[in-house]
This record gives structure tokens, sequence and C-alpha cells, in this order.
């Protein structure tokens, strides 16, 4: 008789891992406390025009082929994907800035055109970036974070060094140009943590960048996750919404159920995907693996404060993406990391999906999202958001040169408060755990349950880390771990230890 088992949350780890244990044979159902799933990666629509609340960079488009492919599918057979010329573009002081495209060869030329002799010294970084990348995705992140040996292979181990070096030396020793380092740092943002904290090997992250490029689903990020929700359904998984989880019932030392709006479901295993710190608590503390104490001393990814923005015309100088650079990088860092406090000239970023995808805005006008990283679990007040607005309105005016504050149509807001209510994230988090050199792989909260069997857990905080591709791949992680110990299966036509083959460019 098939097991079955129950997942709270409805984000892109949990529908992957859904759609692989569906795949095996269990009996699977989401339940969802919000009236839509996504999780983080929901979607805003308003008067015609359509937001991705949360993620809005599709990287990686490896990871994300890989695991339709698993299900003898392909990426198209669920959505439409475009790649992005340009791909971004970084704004700096002095009304200068710094246009990203979308091959190689563009993108040297722009070092070149900046600082001459730098695109030598790029080829040779993006060659160091890309052998990491395929070292990466072959031999580290779908391992599931059971043994420091994980780590140790002929590669790593010739790369040792790069795990105690940071993305911040090996950049400043190779490269004397402020705008080149603000640019070469940016991808590890996705990590969660400074790049003066972030191992040199994470360099994979600019091969992501610069060598895959920067892609956009038609209609928005929240396409793909209604492929994953067309393809788990598929399979059999039943999803339930406005279905909050109130409790995890152990007995025996065993995950029998759980409480959702009050009414008892019963399970043979239990799969958290919604934010780890809170999964915990929704057990007694005896069943709890980890201290308050132990989520106060981790390095978290930020928060954000996010504005959504109509505009009712279009607008000029600026791109689908776009970085604003023209205050001190490392000074918002330490308002972040450091000494927790908003920002007083915070960097931001901007997106305009209607640039390149004409469905996302009515015609004629511009949708605007607007993103300041924060420090998790500062103060949040209507009066701060409304102040920071301002701020970064008037600072993108300037830096685009026009005029957009009474094109306004609506601007809606969301910030730490919100990440809270809406997601349960711990401090109001939007990223999950920072990946630092001590919370890598093994170092991060366990898959398994190391005091409840029969209790899984997934998504930013575990393995392998922050981001949409790692939580596609730690759903995949973690539907292994399940058949390793339960055998539901039946005949696969992949491996759950597969992972994308390495990407030469």
């Amino acid at each position: 008789m098939s097991k079955k088992i129950v997942i709270i949350g409805s984000g892109f780890s949990s529908l992957s891992a859904a759609s692989y244990l569906a795949d095996l044979g269990y009996v699977v159902e989401i339940y969802e406390k919000n009236p839509t799933i996504g999780g983080r990666a929901r979607q805003l629509k308003k008067e015609g025009f359509t937001f991705d609340i949360g993620p809005s960079w599709y990287w990686m488009p490896d990871v994300f082929e890989s695991f339709f492919n698993d299900f003898n599918c392909s990426v198209s057979d669920f959505y439409t994907l475009e790649k992005l010329n340009p791909a971004y573009k970084v704004f700096f002081k002095d009304n200068e800035s710094i246009i990203i495209e979308d091959t190689l060869d563009k993108i040297y030329k722009a070092f070149e055109d900046e600082e001459k002799g730098s695109s030598l010294k790029l080829r040779k970084f993006i060659k160091t970036a890309q052998d990491n990348y395929n070292i990466a995705i072959k031999n580290l992140v779908y391992r599931p974070g059971v043994s420091p040996l994980e780590l140790v292979t002929k590669e790593t181990i010739q790369r040792i060094g790069q795990f105690f070096s940071t993305i911040s030396k090996e950049v400043r020793k190779e490269f004397k140009n402020e705008k080149l380092i603000q640019i070469l740092e940016f991808p590890v943002l996705f990590l969660g943590a400074k790049p003066s904290d972030t191992p040199a090997f994470y360099s994979f992250m600019n091969y992501a960048d610069f060598g895959l490029g920067t892609w956009h689903p038609k209609g928005g990020m929240y396409q793909v996750i209604l492929g994953m929700e067309k393809l788990a359904k598929s399979l059999g998984v039943k999803i339930n919404t406005d279905s909050n989880v109130e409790k995890i019932i152990i007995e025996n030392g065993k995950a029998k159920s759980i409480i959702v709006n009050s009414e008892k479901i019963d399970a043979d295993i239990v799969l958290c995907a919604a934010d780890y710190h809170h999964g915990e608590t929704l057990l007694e503390p005896k069943y709890r693996q980890y201290s308050e104490k132990y989520w106060e001393n981790r390095t978290f990814a930020p928060s954000s404060l996010l504005f959504y923005v109509g505009f009712s015309k279009k607008l000029k100088n600026v791109n689908h993406h776009n970085l604003f650079f023209d205050t001190d990088f490392d000074v918002h860092a330490r308002d972040i990391y450091d000494v927790p406090k908003w920002p007083e000239k915070p960097l931001f970023y901007a997106n305009f999906t209607s640039l390149t995808d004409s469905g996302t805005a009515p015609e004629g006008q511009e949708n605007g999202f607007f993103l300041i990283p924060l420090a998790p679990g500062i103060e949040d007040t209507p009066e701060l958001r409304e102040t920071y607005f301002e701020k970064i309105i008037t600072r993108f005016e300037n830096l685009t040169n026009q005029n957009v504050k009474n094109n306004i149509i609506f601007k809606e807001s969301f910030c730490v408060k919100d990440f809270v209510k809406e997601y349960n994230s711990y401090k109001g988090n939007a990223y999950g755990m920072a990946n630092t050199l001590l919370q890598t792989a093994f170092l991060r909260p366990k898959l398994k349950s190391k005091k409840v069997q029969g209790l899984f857990f997934t998504g930013q905080l575990t393995v392998p880390g922050p981001g949409v591709p790692p939580s596609l791949i730690s759903g995949k992680l973690v539907a292994g771990l399940i058949e390793a110990q339960y055998k539901q299966s039946k005949e696969l036509n992949y491996s759950l230890q597969s992972e994308p083959k390495a990407i030469n460019s």
C-alpha cells in the first residue's frame, strides 16, 4: 500500500519534492496557508498590471530544464523562455552606467571599454568560475548534506584554498575599477551574504550570470510555479490552499499527523517545505532539533522592502533589470549584517517586465518592481516605507533623467512584517539562510529530522541553500532521502542522485 506524505507549504521546493515523490508512487498532498500557491513566488494582479511578488531573476536555466527532463518533459512544455539582451543595466554615481549584454564576448568588450586590460583578467576569472560551476553542479549541490565527506572530491581538494578565501578577495586581486568590482561581486548577493563572507568557490555564480545569461519566462516567474503545479497534479499530487497547518503531531517518536484548520490529517510521512524555523515551532519543544539561540546565531539572508508600481507612461533609459549602485555598497552591507538598521543611502534594484513582456502592463504603461535589501527583524512601519520610496524614486528620476512621480497610478508595498505574516518567515527574511563558509552543505539545518522519525524538511534554510534553482534541487534531495528510507519506488527513468550535465560555453 502506498505511503501518504503531507507537505507543508507550496513553494518551489515543495512542488519539486511533491513531483518526485508522487512519481515514486507515494500519495502526496500539499497544504498551503495562503489562497494561492507559490510561497514567496506569488503574483499580484491589479488594474491590468501583473507583478511577481517575490523572485524576479531567472538564472541557471539548466537546473530548471533538468527538473522537467526528469519527468520526460521540457521547460517549453510549460512556459516560454526568452534570453534577455541586455541582461541588465548597472547605474553608478555621476550618471555613469554599464550595460551587461547577453554573450561573454560582449561582456568582455564592456569591461575592456571601462578599464584597459580588464577583459583578459575577466576571461581568466570566468574560466575558473565555469570550472567551479561544473564542479558544483556535478559534485556538490546534488548531495544531501549528511556528511562532511560530501565536499571531499578530487576537484574540490584541488580548490581547497577557494573555500578559505572570499569572493571579495579574489575579485580585488585582479580588478581595481570599483564599478567592475561591484558588478563581479553582485551575483553572490543571491546567496544571501556579503562578498567578503562568501567563499571564493562561489564564483560559479559569476558564470551563471555572464556565461549562462539572464532569462525571462513570458508572463513572469509565476509561470514557473504554474508549470510545476500542472506537472505535480498530472502525477497525482493534491494541493489544498487556505489550509493553515497549526501543529505536527508526534506519537511514539514518529510524525503521524498534522492539524490543518483545526482538523487532524493522518500521514505516514510529514515534509515541511515552509520556513524551517516555523516548521519546528509546529512541534513540541522536545522534538525540535535547533534552539532559538541556534537560529539567533545564524547569518540570514536579507529581508527586503518591495514596491509594486503602476506607471501611466512608458519609461526611458531603463532595461528589464536594473541595479542602482550609486551609493556605497559596503556601508549598506554593514547596515544589513553588522549593525542592523535602515540604510541611510540604500542600493536598490528595479525591474520593468513590461519592457520585454507587453502582457504584464496595459498598452502605453509600465509596471515597476523596486527592491531595497534590508536587515531581517528591523522595524517596519508605513512611515518608513514611504520615506524610503521617496528616497529611491527621487534617485531613480535623477539617474534615468526622467520625471515619473506624477505618473504613478498606484503602488503596493511588501516588507518585513509581510514576510512574517504571509510566509511565517524567521525575522521576515526574504531569501532564507546565507551561504557562508560555516553555513554550507552539511553545516546547514538537516533535510531529515534527527529527533522524529518520518519528519523531513526542504527549502531555502536547508540544503543546498537560498535561491530558486537551489530550492528545486532541495526538493529532489529530500525526495531521495525519503525514498532511501521507505523504498516506495517503482521503476524510474532518472536517478535521484543525478544532476544536470556540465555546460560548456
